[in-house]
This record gives C-alpha cells, sequence and structure tokens, in this order.
C-alpha cells in the first residue's frame, strides 16, 4: 500500500481527495492536515510513503513544510499540488526537491497516477510545466555543460528517477562511484542536489 498524507487548507479539497484515493486498492490516506505546522507534527508520529502538499497554506505554507521536511531528512517523497502552474512556483518546487509537481486544474485521475509515479521515484511534472523547461532552454538559460560521456549516462537515468543503487547496477558502478560522479555533475552544473539536476537535464534535453 502507499501511505499517503494530505495537506491542503481547503477542507473540499481534502474531502475530495480522500474520497478519490479510497477507491484506489493501492492506496491509503493515513492523514489529513489543513497547514504546515501540522503537517510536520503528523510526519514525526506516522508513517508515509507521500506528501501530497498544497502551496498555499496558514501557519506554515507548503514551501516552508517542504523546506524543513528535507532539512530533518523525513524519509518521505512530496508531490505539490497546486493551482499555480507559473514558472516560479514549478521553479520553486524544484529548489525545495519536490518529488512531483501536478495541477488541480488535471483530470483527478491524472493525480492518482502522479502518485504512483512519484512513489515509484519518477520526477513528475505536468506539461504546462515541461512546456516552460522548454521555454526556459529556448531562451538560452544554461550552454550545454561539460560533462564527461559517463557523467552523461549516469545524470540521463539520476532525471529518470533511478536511485544511486539503480543507475550503479545498470552501468556497472559501486553506489559510491555513483556519488562521485553526481556530485561532479552537481558542481559543473551549478546546481546543490539531484532535482535541481534532473531539471537542467530536462530544459535541456526535453526528448530525453
Amino acid at each position: 500500500m502507499i501511505r499517503v498524507i494530505l495537506a491542503d487548507d481547503h477542507a473540499l479539497v481534502l474531502e475530495g481527495m480522500r474520497s478519490l484515493l479510497q477507491d484506489e486498492p493501492d492506496i491509503e490516506v493515513v492523514a489529513a492536515v489543513t497547514d504546515g505546522a501540522a503537517l510536520l507534527q503528523t510526519l514525526r508520529q506516522v508513517q508515509a510513503d507521500i506528501v501530497v502538499l498544497d502551496l498555499q497554506m496558514p501557519a506554515i505554507d507548503g514551501l516552508t513544510a517542504l523546506e524543513h521536511i528535507r532539512r530533518e531528512q523525513i524519509s518521505v517523497k512530496v508531490l505539490v499540488l497546486s493551482a499555480f502552474n507559473d514558472g516560479e512556483s514549478i521553479q520553486r518546487a524544484l529548489e525545495h526537491e519536490a518529488d512531483g509537481f501536478a495541477l488541480k486544474t488535471e483530470p483527478p485521475q491524472q493525480t492518482v497516477e502522479s502518485i504512483r509515479q512519484v512513489y515509484r521515484g519518477q520526477l513528475v511534472f505536468p506539461a504546462a510545466a515541461k512546456r516552460w523547461l522548454l521555454t526556459q532552454r529556448k531562451a538560452g538559460a544554461e550552454r550545454e555543460p561539460d560533462l564527461s560521456e559517463r557523467e552523461m549516462e549516469v545524470l540521463a537515468l539520476a532525471a529518470k528517477g533511478r536511485s544511486n543503487k539503480e543507475i550503479g547496477a545498470q552501468l556497472g558502478l559501486s553506489e559510491n562511484t555513483v556519488k562521485f560522479h553526481l556530485q561532479n555533475i552537481y558542481q559543473k552544473l551549478g546546481v546543490s542536489n539531484r532535482t535541481e539536476a534532473a531539471a537542467v537535464y530536462h530544459r535541456l534535453y526535453p526528448q530525453g
């Protein structure tokens, strides 16, 4: 079962999501909260696989809550569910290491599938986000990175959501070697984590 916590300050959204997910045989809603402070408290008490997180919430907003989750190294994946598909919201979600970004305006079943994809380790973003990334590429925001062939292979697999262990197994490398390559990749790309590196990869190679 995929154990999910819902975090949204709109009761209608929470109840709608809960009703939608309770019919899914492989998903269980273990908690629902209406602000970031309650989310962090719940995460310290309840084991979950995924948080479906709204950006705009009282007390502690979604991005601040996400920052706390990463800083405290809470082992949970985060799917941002937002009404906003602007580039700034997407970029900020990436910078805070969200595992995916879905829109409330998309069909509900698409959100359900996004939960499953994030659970499987895939980096999920809607078509609007991909268009924005492509626009950034056309604007010439970045040049082709000076990566070795091996580093490009590691980056491509990381951008597809593969774990260090999976990358190592596919390329015949140890996990420590994969970590070493990733650190070099981050430095060359000017990023600080694999989520930002994946964003750069998708921006440069949207068909990759």
